[in-house]
Parts: C-alpha cells; structure tokens; sequence
C-alpha cells in the first residue's frame, strides 16, 4: 500500500490542479474610424504586411544594404537577445509546474550532551546517513496560480517577438530612408557644384564688363557675393552628406559599400520604382503591426496576472515526499530493513495579510487597464501614421510634378536672362536674380522627390510592410534551448519544446 499511496496521490493532485481565475480576455474595440480619412481609391496589389520587402524595395544596391544591416544592426541583435530572455523566463514560469525530482544523500555525526555524558549507556558519538529520491515543497496548482504566471510570461515571450518585428521593420525602413537620403545628397551636391561653376563664371563675365567701364562695382560685388554663396552652400552640402553616410553605417553596422551609391547619374529619378500598396482597413492593423500585436500581447500578460493575484486568496497546498533509506552505520545504508520514506502534505490558508492580496490584485486589474489604455494608444498613433503616409500620396506626387515645371520655368527664364545680360539689355541684377530662382526652384524639386519617395517607404512601414521575406514554408533555426520554427508568413516563433498552442482564452473558473 506504501508503494501505491505517493503515486496515486500525485496523480490525484495532477487532476485537480485545473482551475483557472483569470477573467476572459475580450480584446477591446478599436478607437479609430473604419476607414481612414478621405477614403482614397485603393491600388491593386498585395497587402504591405505580405509583401516581401525584397519585392518592395527593388533596387539591388539598397536590397545589399538592408541584407547587411539585418546580419550587423546592434538593436536588432539586442531584439533577439531579449526574446531569448523571455523565452527562459516563460520556461521558468512554466517548470514550477512540474514536481522537481531529486536525490540527497545526509549524513551526522554528533557526541552526547554534558547530560548523557554521565549515562554509561549512552555511546560516545551517534551516527545517522539517509540517501532520498523524492520531491520538496511542490505547490499543487489547484486554483491555477502558477499556471496564470505561465500564461503571463508566455504573452511577455510573444510580445517579446512581436517588438522584434517591429524593431525589423524599423530598421530596413531606416535603411531605405537613409539610402534615399545620400542619393539625394548626392544629386544636391552635384546641383550645388554646377551653380558655383555658373556663379563664377558670372563673376569673370561681370569682371570683365566691370574692367571695360560698362557695369558698376554694385554688379561685380554682387556676382562674387552670390558666388561665395554657393561655395558655403557646397562645403555644406558636402558636410550633410558625410554626416548622413555615417548615420546611415550606424544602422548597417558597417561602412557604407562605395557602389551603393554608384551608377546614380539620373539621381532619384535613376531609382528602381517601388510599388504602391493598398491600405486596406484600420482593422487590418490590429493584425498587421507587430507594435499593436505586442501592445495586445502585454494586454494578454496583464490579464493573466489578475488571474495569479485571484489565486492568492485561495489555500496554498504543497507537498513534499521522499522514499529511501536510513541507517547508524554508513555500511549499512543499503542493508535490508533500512528503507524510509515520507508523504508530507501541507496547506496553507491566509487569514490575516493586513490587505496585501487585496492591494495585489488591485493592482493587476490597475495595470490591466493601463495596458488596455497602451493597447488604444498604439492603434491610434499606427491610424494617424497611415493617414498621414497616405496624405503624402495624395499630395505629393502633384507638388512634384509642380516644383519640377517651376525648375524648368526658372532653367528658361535664366537662359534669356544671361542672353539678355551678355547683349547689354538686361542688368547684372536681373541675371543674378535669375541665377539665385533657379537654384532654388532646383533644390526644392530635388528635396520634394526625396520627400515623395521616403514616403512610400513610410506607408509601407506603416501599414506593416518590412517583416516578411521571400522564405518558404518553415524557417527552422537552433538556439540553446532547442529547435523553433516559424509559420508561413511571419507568425510568432514558437519553440517545440516549449510551446504547443497559442495562449487559451482563459476559461472561467
């Protein structure tokens, strides 16, 4: 009967162990419109979010780049370190469970008091070695406390995972950000060069005119003014873009290769287009942004947590039991007749904590109204953020189009100036004027395409574009805790070992 009494306990407790007082997740509704403003006419094409970025951003020189920072970026490597954190800390939460088994080996040895010292019966020194294989202080999870902390660390895990996403997505836009940035830097700088030639080129005319009595002074101090300007405005432009290729080798985490920008003669304009992509619902976010779905995760992890605070009411039971053997002598520790064992249940009941559970679980349900509160916020910065990309579109293209005719207007308008200045009809003034209209209408067509263009990456990173990749079927990966593997289009990475189902939407107790 004693060999059947500590299994059938064990499994009895087991069957027990089944409740759960964590409330019912009901996912809130969405404080956003249903549609976002204006409601523009939708692009046929594949949704961002399963678009691979690979598709989207076609140009072989930026696909190098992002390829490169994906391998060498240092936050998106402290991404991934922190979903391995969380995953040993949901295994944490998850092994207590369990009964952990173990084996302990004791031994004493000890002389008589001052009392039995004076007793001849008494022997000089007592001896005592157990060797036990059996289970310390296991709480039995009847009222699902210890599981409502397995299901919090498991949302912190996929929350976890879900912030990596978005830290990709951030990363490979930051990258297309900053590589659009130095193509124009580039096309600026060179902008900025053949004004400064034009400029002194109208101070050596205008020297000239100056040295044979047909201009004034005023027309000469004038041109070299301008001219100087454009020197500054180059020594500048020139130190923009060195500035922002060394922004853009911190999110590679390495130098910027010289060929990513070679080739772009045409500058912007030599660019492989990227596609326009359909923006769908606000609804489409909550399953689309890995920062709403993190944000949802941590909503799931604080619901669970109201789940152990309720627990905490309830009677802890933990059990101890060890079977083994016990003997005087060491020699004897395996003889026959030497087995011990022991089956000690305990319970405990709080009474009286001065309020401490109360103030516990009224601080859960505190936090999950926070997270609630971060679940909205995070759903109403992604709408505002997809609205304004798509204000971008609707605008942009037309204030492109607009600048560049404006660029052309001032190209001819300089020409007949200079035609007119070297023919005596028209002043140095009119030609300056012209000079300084030009290369501004120039700069500004140069820095709307630049902004039309960061744009659609934007939109694209907005609407949760950037995670998904070109992979096929199941992206397998080893770490050290065993193998994982990833669903088809980007779902949350799972450890077979670790995880078999998604969080259950907590049954009431």
């Amino acid at each position: 009967m004693t060999k059947k009494l500590i299994p059938t306990a064990l499994a009895a407790a087991m069957l027990l162990a089944g409740c759960s007082l964590i409330p019912t997740y009901e996912r809130p509704a969405a404080p956003v419109p249903t549609t976002f403003p204006g409601d523009p006419a939708q692009p046929a094409g594949q949704a961002a979010a399963a678009l691979p970025w690979q598709d989207f951003f076609t140009d072989p020189r930026l696909t190098g780049l992002i390829q490169t920072a994906l391998a060498n970026n240092r936050d998106l490597r402290v991404s991934v370190l922190n979903i391995e954190q969380a995953r040993a800390q949901f295994q944490i939460e998850r092994s207590a469970l369990f009964p952990a088994l173990g084996l302990t080996g004791s031994g004493s040895r000890s002389s008589p008091n001052q009392l039995q010292a004076f007793d001849s019966s008494a022997g000089s020194v007592s001896s005592q070695y157990s060797v036990n294989l059996g289970i310390t202080a296991w709480e039995i999870d009847f009222f699902g406390r210890i599981r409502s902390l397995k299901d919090q660390a498991l949302a912190q895990y996929l929350a976890t995972e879900e912030t990596r996403k978005a830290a990709q997505i951030s990363l490979i836009a930051a990258v297309a950000t900053g590589w659009l940035t130095l193509i124009a830097d580039d096309e600026l700088l060179e902008l900025t060069r053949q004004t400064m030639v034009t400029r002194e080129e109208s101070v050596r005319l205008t020297k000239l005119r100056f040295d044979n009595g047909v201009s004034s002074e005023l027309d000469f101090q004038a041109a070299n003014s301008l001219a100087e300007t454009a020197r500054a405005s180059y020594a500048q432009q020139l130190r923009t873009r060195q500035q922002d290729e060394n922004a853009l080798a911190l999110l590679l985490g390495a130098p910027v290769p010289a060929e990513a920008t070679a080739g772009g003669a045409k500058g912007l304009d030599g660019i492989k287009p990227m596609p326009d992509v359909p923006a769908g619902l606000p609804s489409d976010l909550l399953t689309e942004r890995p920062d709403i779905r993190s944000a949802e995760q941590q909503l799931i992890a604080a619901n669970a947590n109201i789940g152990a605070a309720r627990a905490a009411f309830f009677p802890r039971v933990s059990l101890t039991t060890s079977i083994g053997t016990a003997s005087s002598e060491f020699s004897g520790l395996f003889d026959s007749g030497s087995k011990a064992w022991a089956f000690s249940p305990q319970i405990t009941l709080p009474i009286f904590d001065a309020g401490r559970n109360i103030a516990g679980l009224d601080s859960a349900k505190a936090g999950r109204e926070i997270a609630v509160a971060q679940y909205e916020k995070s759903i109403q910065t992604a709408f505002r953020e997809v609205a304004d990309a798509l204000a971008g579109r609707a605008t942009l293209g037309e204030q492109v189009r607009a600048q560049r005719a404006q660029a052309d207007a001032e190209a001819v308008r300089f020409k007949l100036s200079d035609m007119r200045y070297r023919n005596g009809i028209a002043s140095a003034l009119d030609l300056l004027d012209a000079q300084r209209s030009l290369y501004t209408a120039q700069q500004s067509a140069v820095t709307t395409r630049l902004l039309q263009l960061q744009n659609q990456v934007t939109l694209y990173k907005t609407l949760g574009g950037g995670w998904a990749g070109r992979e096929q079927g199941l992206r397998l990966s080893r770490d050290g805790s065993g193998q994982a593997f990833r669903p088809l289009g980007g779902g949350p990475l799972y450890n077979r070992r670790l995880i078999r189902k998604s969080p259950p939407t907590s049954p009431r107790y």
